[in-house]
C-alpha cells in the first residue's frame, strides 16, 4: 500500500489501458481547473460527480462537516505519497447537481503517507482524526483552508500486515468509541475489525480502551475484495461497510455497502461490536471503488467517495442510513 501513487504505473504486470472514453470523462478545462485545485463536477452517470481527473486525486475518506441550502460540505482524505501532492480538500456536494474540492494546507508536522480515512470528532466542531494505512492517527483541527496536526499517535493491537482503511467514532451517553479495520485481501484473508473506547490524552494523542476483535468477510463483490474499504456507524448503532474490488489501476472496479452489525456503547462505557450472521448488501456499485462511506447525522443519507485510480475520483449519495 505505501507503494502505491507514486508512480503512474505500480505494478510489474501489465495493465489494461484506460478507453478512451473513459478518460474523456472530463473535459480538458475541467483537467485544467482539477490541477488548479478547484474540481467543478461533470453531469456523470448513476448520480456520480467527478471530483479528480488522476491517480492523485481519488476519495480515499470522507468526514461530514456541515450542511446548509442543499449544500453538504465534508473534508475528504487522498492518499498520495509523494512531496507536495494534496492530502487533504475542503468538499462541496449538491446531490444530483455539483461538486468540487478544494485543496487545503496541512501544517504543524510532516505530510503524512497513505492516508485512508478521516473522521469527525464528536462534540469538538473542527476536530478530525484521520488515520494512515499503517495504523498511525492524526488528530487535526481544520481552519479555512489550512488543517493543523495537533498529535499523532499509533492505533493499538497493530497485527503484521494490517493495511487500514477505515475508521469511524459514534458516541453515546456521553461516552465515544472508535471501529476500524484491516481491509483485507480476497477469500485468504478476511477483514480484522476491531473497537474500543476513544479519547484524547491531555497531550492530544489518542488513547484507546481494551480492544475488541472480530474477523468479516463482505457477501460482495468477490474476487481481488478489500473486505472493508470503509465504516460508518448510523445513529442507531448499524455498522456499514464498504468494500470493494480492486484488479488494478485501470479496474474494472465494483463496489457494494453492507449493513454487517451493530456497534453500541454502554451508560459505563462499555464497547460492544457484533458481526450480524448474514450481512445484507444494501446496494452495488459496479464500475467504481468506494473507499469512502459517511453516514450524514439526521438523515438517511450516507456520502460515499470513490478512488478509482487512473480515472481520479467521484462522489455520489444514497439512502442507506437512517434507523
Amino acid at each position: 500500500m505505501l507503494l502505491r501513487k507514486t508512480a503512474p504505473t505500480r505494478r510489474t504486470t501489465p495493465t489494461r489501458k484506460t478507453t478512451p472514453t473513459r478518460k474523456a470523462v472530463l473535459t480538458a478545462a475541467t483537467v485544467a481547473l482539477v490541477a488548479a485545485g478547484a474540481a467543478p463536477a461533470p453531469a456523470a452517470s448513476g448520480g456520480w460527480q467527478q471530483v479528480g481527473a488522476d491517480i492523485t486525486s481519488g476519495v480515499s475518506g470522507l468526514a461530514f462537516s456541515g450542511r446548509a441550502q442543499g449544500t453538504t460540505h465534508a473534508l475528504v482524505v487522498r492518499d498520495n505519497k509523494k512531496p507536495g501532492q494534496n492530502r487533504v480538500a475542503a468538499l462541496t456536494y449538491r446531490p444530483g447537481r455539483s461538486a468540487a474540492v478544494e485543496p487545503m494546507t496541512w501544517a504543524g508536522g510532516s505530510e503524512p503517507i497513505d492516508l485512508e480515512a478521516i473522521e469527525a470528532v464528536p462534540g469538538a466542531p473542527g476536530e478530525y482524526v484521520a488515520l494512515a494505512s499503517r495504523g498511525l492517527v492524526y488528530r487535526l483541527k481544520a481552519t479555512g483552508t489550512r488543517v493543523e496536526v495537533l498529535g499523532t499517535s499509533p492505533l493499538p493491537a497493530i497485527a503484521d500486515g494490517d493495511d487500514y482503511e477505515s475508521f469511524a467514532l459514534t458516541s453515546r451517553h456521553g461516552r465515544t468509541a472508535a471501529v476500524w479495520a484491516d481491509r483485507g485481501a480476497g477469500k485468504d484473508r478476511p477483514a480484522t475489525l476491531r473497537a474500543a473506547s476513544f479519547a484524547f490524552t491531555k497531550y492530544g494523542e489518542a488513547d484507546f480502551g481494551p480492544v475488541t476483535t472480530v474477523r468479516y468477510r463482505t457477501p460482495y463483490p468477490t474476487g481481488p475484495v478489500r473486505h472493508a474499504s470503509d465504516i460508518s456507524v448510523t445513529e442507531s448503532g448499524r455498522l456499514l461497510i464498504g468494500a470493494a474490488s480492486d484488479p488494478g489501476d485501470d479496474g474494472p472496479f465494483d463496489s457494494a455497502v453492507v449493513d454487517a452489525g451493530t456497534l453500541s456503547v454502554t451508560r459505563t462505557g462499555k464497547v460492544r461490536l457484533g458481526l450480524s450472521d448474514s450481512p445484507e448488501v444494501l446496494r452495488k456499485f459496479k464500475g467504481h471503488k468506494i473507499e469512502a462511506v459517511e453516514c450524514v447525522p439526521n438523515s438517511r443519507t450516507a456520502l460515499l467517495g470513490t478512488d478509482d485510480e487512473n480515472t481520479g475520483g467521484a462522489v455520489n449519495s444514497a439512502k442507506l442510513c437512517g434507523s
